[in-house]
This record gives C-alpha cells, structure tokens and sequence, in this order.
C-alpha cells in the first residue's frame, strides 16, 4: 500500500504519548476523567465536557469498519487502489486509517466487518496505525 514517499506524522506535545505508543506497538487513547468519555485525536482537553483532567490507556485495537472510499488515483507514498476508511473503535472514537492485508474491494471491503489494528513502520520514531480483519473473525 506505501513506500517510503509516505508523508510523517510531526508529533507535538499533546500527542507524543500516542505517537511513542504507536511506535511501542501499543494504540493510546484518552478518557476524560470527568465524564469517562474516550476521544480521539489527542488533545489536552475532553472534546465532550470540556474538562481538562484526562488520562492516556491502552486501549483494545480493536474496531469495526463505519465506512470507506477505495482511492484509485495515485498519491505520495500511496500505491491505487487502497482504502480510506473511517474505523470505529470498541472504546467508541471513530478515526481514519487504512485497511491492509485485504483487497481492496468493494467485495472484501464490508461495513461493520470487524478489524484490529497493526502498525507500520515508517521509522525509528514512527509507526501508523493501520487495520486489518481480525484474525478468526467472521464475516
């Protein structure tokens, strides 16, 4: 799906602890400690309540296909087709990704399939999360 064109994440304060997670092969949310709400991106605040006391864990990498676009044109360190998806997880964000080790079919490619996270690395300090299907999932 990429190469080494592929463009690198710049990581900032706020979001150091997911960027050393992802490189430590772990997937790092944030839960407000005001209202338990899990978020993402990072941020220093909870997205929901507004409060600022929040909390970083390791959460389950596991998720569900919500929805998707199979990209078909060429892009910086992207090799067509591949797809875009929105993927939520079981601690409940939504974020956007890729899907690897399946085709990149409308046929392969069904909402709601169930999926876990792998991580690719770029290098020594960045890995991205990517999904898959979970193993021994079905359809």
């Amino acid at each position: 799906m990429s190469d080494s064109k592929r463009p690198r994440p710049q990581p900032t304060p706020e979001t150091q602890h997911y960027w050393d997670g992802t490189r430590d092969g772990e997937f790092r949310l944030q839960r407000c400690d005001d209202c338990a709400k899990a978020y993402f991106p990072p941020r220093p605040f909870c997205p929901a309540c507004g409060g600022r006391q929040v909390s970083v864990f390791k959460a389950s990498g596991k998720g569900r296909l919500y929805s998707y676009v199979i990209h078909h044109r060429p892009a910086p360190g992207f090799t067509p087709p591949y797809a875009i998806a929105v993927v939520e997880l079981e601690e409940g964000p939504r974020l956007m990704s890729n899907i690897v080790e399946c085709p990149q079919t409308p046929e392969a490619l069904v909402l709601d399939m169930a999926l876990e996270v792998v991580f690719e690395k770029l290098d020594e300090q960045i890995s991205l999360p990517v999904f898959r299907p979970a193993q021994g999932a079905v359809a």
